[in-house]
C-alpha cells in the first residue's frame, strides 16, 4: 500500500532528523512509527490511567495523626504485659 501524508515543514524536518538519528530512511522511521503505534499498541486501551490518588478519592480523605496514634494505644494496649 502506498500512501501519500502531506506534512507541515516543522514535523517534515523533526521526521528526517529522528530518522538520521535512528539511522534509517525518513519512510523507514515513519513506517516502523506506524506499525509500533498501530500493532504493538493493538492490546493497549485508549482510556487515560487514574493515578492512586484519582482511584482513592471516593473513600474521602484518610484518618488523621491523631487517630492513628489513638488506635496504636488501643491495639496494644496490655500488649506483654504477662511476660516475665
Amino acid at each position: 500500500m502506498t500512501l501519500t501524508i502531506e506534512l507541515p515543514d516543522d514535523l517534515e524536518a523533526a521526521l528526517k532528523e529522528q530518522a538520521h538519528a535512528q539511522g534509517v530512511s525518513a519512510d523507514g522511521y515513519a513506517r516502523r512509527l506506524l506499525q509500533q503505534a498501530l500493532i504493538e499498541g493493538k492490546g493497549r486501551t485508549s482510556k487515560s490511567k487514574k493515578s492512586a490518588y484519582g482511584i482513592l478519592a471516593q473513600y474521602g480523605s484518610g484518618p488523621s495523626e491523631e487517630d492513628i496514634d489513638e488506635n496504636r494505644r488501643e491495639m496494644f494496649r496490655g500488649f506483654a504485659e504477662d511476660v516475665p
